[in-house]
């Protein structure tokens, strides 16, 4: 198996992921679909031999004692790729996940110019959810680059691994990797604090401690960002909260209606076009009234404040999703496959018997 190979045909292909895997052909998620290539069926010896190589050494050996393993892999002219190392039956096998050379924009993304202004916010939380493979790291790169681009400050960021590199603009960037710089998320948090940031990125919300580390960052002056693998504004709020133990959650819910700032949930849809995927968003900005539905236990009634929020920037996966349709950027088909209520985005969208009908 050439490795190198592989890779450069799923950037070619203008693919997202190379899977391998022993007993099966190398596979390639392409448009959200794995499509699986003509290759020869891979041997064990065979995958274990070339990760082995990707890894090293030391990270092979705690690949064989911890039985996971994300790192980062650069080849020099193809890319750089997040890898993640797992077991299969006992047997070695890998994701290797396409992370773009370059740092796209806010504006080169598509983004509602809101999410410029939550980068220049002065401290809280910013949460990026959805899926996994929806783009949520690509969201907050672009968040950071604005910030790198325009503000005077020290970012940090805590990731696992390290994906899209930042080079020092305005701002001062540090960047850690789990594993290499550090032990964990919450083990970098609790550090953090002595190394002078003003913007602190997670990587990703994994349990309490962290949860509750970067709760108090953003109580304590600064901007962090993180994602969460929740679907909208509302459980994202319950699952920071859940986390914690029963007779903690009031405190938590005070302290997330003050410091929590924004969250953006995410997906990734099919374009009309054939040319990739484009990004729909739910945006959540912490409004006086969202803040006192998250105090009183009611996030329930959160996408309703979030649907009529637009003077603020916000919008519901499904307003976004409704523009993307009549802008001819998705199809009816992919766009009531992704929408909230496919009853009322029919009715939005002027959609019956599955087919647009003449305005």
């Amino acid at each position: 198996m050439d490795l190198k190979t592989l890779l450069s045909l799923l950037v070619q292909v203008k693919g997202s992921d190379l899977h391998l895997c022993a007993g099966e052909p190398p596979a390639m998620r392409v448009q959200r679909v794995i499509r699986r290539t003509k290759f020869p069926e891979l041997g064990a010896g065979e995958v274990a031999q070339t990760l082995k190589e990707v890894a090293g050494n030391e990270r092979w050996e705690r690949f064989e004692r911890e039985r996971e393993l994300d790192i980062a892999y650069v080849v020099p002219g193809i890319g750089r790729f997040r890898v993640n190392m797992y077991w299969d039956q006992s047997r070695p096998a890998a994701c290797f996940h396409r992370i773009p050379t370059e740092v796209q924009t806010v504006d080169e993304l598509g983004f509602p110019p809101v999410l410029k202004e939550i980068a220049e916010l002065p401290r809280g939380i910013v949460l990026a959810t959805g899926p996994t493979g929806c783009g949520k790291s690509t969201t907050l790169a672009a968040m950071i680059a604005h910030i790198n681009e325009h503000r005077p400050v020290h970012v940090v960021t805590i990731e696992d691994p390290v994906e899209f590199i930042h080079r020092p603009k305005m701002a001062s960037v540090t960047q850690r990797e789990i594993g290499i710089d550090t032990h964990s998320f919450a083990e970098a948090l609790r550090h953090v604090m002595r190394q002078n940031p003003d913007v602190i990125l997670v990587g990703e919300l994994r349990d309490l401690e962290t949860i509750q580390l970067a709760i108090t960052a953003g109580e304590t002056g600064h901007l962090v960002f993180s994602t969460l693998h929740t679907l909208d504004a509302a459980q994202t709020i319950d699952r920071m909260v859940d986390v914690f133990e029963p007779y903690r959650q009031e405190q938590v819910r005070a302290q997330l209606s003050i410091t929590l700032q924004a969250v953006i949930s995410q997906d990734l849809l099919r374009r009309a076009d054939g040319e990739g995927l484009v990004p729909c968003l739910e945006v959540m900005v912490a409004s006086p009234g969202i803040r006192n539905l998250i105090r009183e236990r009611k996030t329930h009634q959160i996408y309703s404040l979030i649907q009529g929020g637009g003077a603020e920037g916000m919008q519901t996966f499904d307003q976004h999703l409704l523009r993307l349709h009549s802008e001819g950027v998705v199809t009816a088909e992919e766009a009531l496959g992704k929408a909230s209520n496919p009853e009322e985005f029919r009715r939005l969208a002027k959609i019956g018997g599955g087919r647009q009908e003449a305005a």
